[in-house]
């Protein structure tokens, strides 16, 4: 039911550490914090002096990746206990951002979908965000009927969770609001929706 080659559709191209930035704004999530770290030698003395890394563990919970991510040495470390406190920190810390910094952003596609909102509310050009891909699969999706937006979203048609249409998640991303958009499936023959498919894990 995924249509290819959606022009609207993001592309994470990977964490790539630019050494001339004055300041490295890390937002990570979950898995995410792999990225960074898969990155280690890139990262001297001089570039950690410079930077600051905003965590939060959601599913990674538990397997250290927290303890890791300090112990880089980062200029500041934070560790958020929601997605949602790491997303006020972020805001705060681009508040008061210079030119020359950079914001890298790892996780979940709805992570990565939030934060890039915030970085936009804030003046950053997305194609200078540098984006990686890691983690779940699962969609941040908007029902295109109540507005509503479902986190976490596995299997296409799924319940809209605001006004219980059945949705059909489409490859359609929409920047502005960090989410797929859901349609709805049996819109001309109420009760003719096919049944869920799991795919995006």
């Amino acid at each position: 039911m995924l249509v290819e080659g959606i022009k609207s559709r993001p592309v994470y191209m990977g964490l790539s550490i630019q050494p001339r930035a004055r300041r490295h704004i890390f937002a990570l999530e979950g898995e995410g914090a792999h990225a960074l770290l898969d990155r280690k030698a890139a990262l001297d003395s001089t570039a950690l002096s410079r930077s600051e890394i905003l965590y939060a563990p959601r599913g990674s919970q538990g397997k250290g990746n927290d303890e890791a991510l300090r112990a880089l040495g980062a200029d500041m470390f934070f560790a958020a206990p929601t997605i949602a406190t790491l997303l006020f920190r972020l805001r705060g810390t681009l508040t008061t951002a210079h030119m020359g910094t950079r914001l890298y952003i790892a996780g979940t596609e709805g992570f990565i979908g939030q934060a890039m909102i915030v970085a936009l509310d804030h003046g950053m050009d997305h194609a200078s965000v540098i984006t990686e891909h890691r983690g779940s699969l699962a969609r941040r999706v908007q029902c295109v009927h109540c507005k509503g937006v479902t986190e976490d979203v596995t299997h296409s048609p799924f319940p809209c969770g605001h006004c219980g249409l059945p949705l059909l998640v489409r490859d359609h991303y929409s920047r502005r609001l960090g989410a797929f958009q859901g349609v709805n499936i049996d819109a001309e023959e109420p009760g003719s929706a096919p049944d869920p498919e799991e795919l995006f894990l």
